[in-house]
């Protein structure tokens, strides 16, 4: 593990900001369809992945709208439970989105 090693008397200070990964994001995505209400993704990385994922959700009835870097998504109006075969091979992690269907519509 690296060790950063700082001498001095000044005390340090500042921010940093951190992106959202896209391995963190989908589970998100994912988990949003059980609030039943709308989520909000702060800075959420528009990837290929990720606008999959935003075309899922749209095709079982959410509203997802993207505001800047963050992503809004309602799952309140879903009404579907069956995501379409080209939609799941868009992407490889789209069974992640089984366990939520299921949870949500039974």
């Amino acid at each position: 593990m690296e060790q950063i090693h700082i001498a001095g008397g000044r005390r340090l200070d500042g921010a940093l900001h951190v992106q959202c990964s896209k391995n963190s994001v989908l589970p998100v995505l994912a988990a949003s369809i059980l609030a039943a209400d709308a989520c909000v993704i702060e800075d959420c990385p528009r990837l290929r992945d990720v606008e999959a994922s935003v075309r899922i959700l749209r095709h079982l009835g959410a509203n997802c709208l993207w505001e800047g870097g963050d992503l809004v998504v309602d799952t309140a109006p879903i009404t579907r439970c069956e995501i379409p075969d080209e939609l799941m091979r868009e992407m490889r992690s789209s069974i992640i989105f089984l366990g939520a269907i299921l949870a949500r519509m039974g």
